[in-house]
């Protein structure tokens, strides 16, 4: 890996926000399986797990942990590298926008209630890791047009 992930502390409080919100009761047994994985992995090893995706394979500047949401299981937990790679953030991925059903399609309206509902879970998820100190794009871009704003300020 080519970056350094996130302190698996930080992490796991990744994790149990996202799950607070994205299940009113207990996740499902895959996720619950799955997070088993990485509880049972040694802290130098966790991010070496069979549980996360990485992109691409070789050298990831991406990971991904299907933890999906109540009624959608394919939402991601995606902790990425920043643009300036000088830390990694976390995002919710909706993972839903990759396919996309024909205009024309019974199926187009439900699907893009879905594609909403993900959505305003996507946004509250990143709203609570952002609110906890945990770091997001979102976050990133604040903090990068702040700067932006400060140097023109400041004639630089």
């Amino acid at each position: 890996m080519i970056w350094q992930p996130p302190d698996p502390a930080d992490l796991w409080r990744a994790i149990d926000l996202y799950l607070s919100i994205a299940y009113p009761a207990s996740p499902p047994t895959a996720v619950r399986s799955r997070l088993e994985s990485l509880r049972a992995a040694l802290p130098e090893s966790l991010y070496a797990s069979p549980s996360f995706e990485r992109l691409p394979p070789a050298s990831p500047t991406k990971l991904s942990l299907r933890l999906g949401n109540y009624f959608y299981p394919h939402m991601k937990l995606v902790i990425e590298r920043a643009p300036d790679g000088s830390r990694p953030l976390f995002r919710a991925d909706t993972h839903d926008r990759h396919v996309q059903p024909a205009p024309d399609s019974p199926e187009t309206a439900a699907f893009a209630q879905l594609s909403r509902e993900n959505q305003s879970m996507s946004q509250r998820i990143e709203a609570a890791w952002d609110q906890h100190g945990l770091p997001t794009f979102k976050g990133f871009l604040r903090e990068d047009l702040a700067r932006r704003r400060d140097a023109a300020k400041s004639g630089k």
